[in-house]
């Protein structure tokens, strides 16, 4: 799968946390490729292991209560293998990661211009001139009004979604190759929400980075992304190029997340829900299809002891082979 095109290579990547004495992966054997030019969006619900996923490419987890293993392979290195100090040289140089919480990310106590400027003085010669130049003009291209006024502002008087473009501001910085955007529209309104995904567009496309964007929201997915890996308890049950994952869904929970986004035009009020919740970690299967609890009607004897991804067409992959007789609970197509 390794080819000139590929900017990182995750290889059988297990994230496992510490609860009392035992350790249980969050993230559990996920391999995964991003290329350049390339946004890949990841996608579940709260708790099946996106943003554990995001922030162990970025070595954000505290060594003491975290097990990492497996390959990040990024410029021949496996980041899974770096110090601390190693990895300081690598995020914001290589790796921009906008986080999911713009005024818990910031600091409240500098200005705008300071925070930008931070991995310029990190990781770049730039003289201080240079340096407040490179600020305004990050914050002309994220699109923020009176860039000279705004660097002089601190987070707290900004507004969310202006917040927001200031830490897209930050990952730019360095012009790093890979960005990483943990759930980046979550709180905001529609309208800046689309303005943002604009932008993310944009910038990928001038700049032609790889782009991780982590995110529940399938809408978002349908606009932005290329290529999907649906993720389910730790693991990733499906992944395909975004137009086939919509035309062509196959996993059931892929096709129950699908299901449960609200239509225009279905009469009545009702809902369709996935039955059940994201089992927690110390209470997750580590046999069998970890998503058969939640699809009771279908025949256990429909899913593989152990789980694995199948090619079904050209570059869609498929975990457990229930998704052959899968159906919904009811001849409507709704999950209760």
């Amino acid at each position: 799968m390794s080819g000139a095109n590929e900017l990182l290579e995750i290889k059988n990547l297990s994230t496992s946390f510490r609860i009392k004495d035992d350790f249980f992966p969050a993230v559990d054997d996920v391999s995964l490729t991003l290329k350049k030019n390339e946004i890949l969006a990841i996608v579940g619900e709260s708790g099946c292991g996106k943003s554990t996923l995001a922030t162990s490419i970025v070595g954000l987890h505290n060594p003491n209560n975290t097990k990492v293993t497996g390959e990040i392979n990024y410029k021949g290195k496996n980041l899974v293998t770096m110090t601390d100090e190693q990895f300081n040289n690598v995020r914001g140089a290589d790796i921009g990661f906008i986080f999911q919480d713009p005024l818990s990310a910031l600091n409240p106590l500098m200005k705008i211009e300071q925070q930008i400027e931070e991995s310029l003085i990190y990781h770049t010669k730039l003289a201080k001139a240079e340096r407040q130049a490179r600020v305004l003009q990050l914050l002309e291209q994220v699109g923020i009004p009176n860039p000279p006024r705004v660097a002089q502002q601190f987070p707290h008087q900004l507004s969310g979604g202006m917040r927001q473009r200031v830490m897209i501001a930050i990952a730019l910085a360095c012009k790093p190759p890979i960005i990483i955007a943990d759930e980046p529209t979550t709180a905001l309104d529609v309208t800046i929400q689309a303005q943002i995904l604009d932008l993310l567009k944009e910038l990928q496309a001038e700049t032609e980075s790889g782009i991780i964007l982590i995110t529940h929201d399938l809408g978002v997915v349908a606009e932005v992304a290329d290529r999907v890996a649906v993720m389910y308890a730790g693991q990733v049950i499906e992944e395909a190029p975004v137009v086939e994952l919509f035309r062509n869904p196959k996993h059931p929970y892929t096709r129950s997340l699908l299901n449960s986004i609200p239509q225009m035009n279905s009469e009545g009020d009702k809902l369709n829900v996935i039955h059940g919740i994201v089992p927690s970690l110390k209470n997750l299967p580590r046999t069998g299809c970890r998503f058969s609890p939640r699809i009771p009607w279908i025949d256990r004897a429909t899913h593989e002891d152990n789980p694995t991804l199948h090619e079904v067409a050209p570059d869609h992959f498929v975990r457990c082979t229930c998704w052959k007789t899968f159906h919904f609970e009811d001849e409507g197509g709704s999950v209760q």
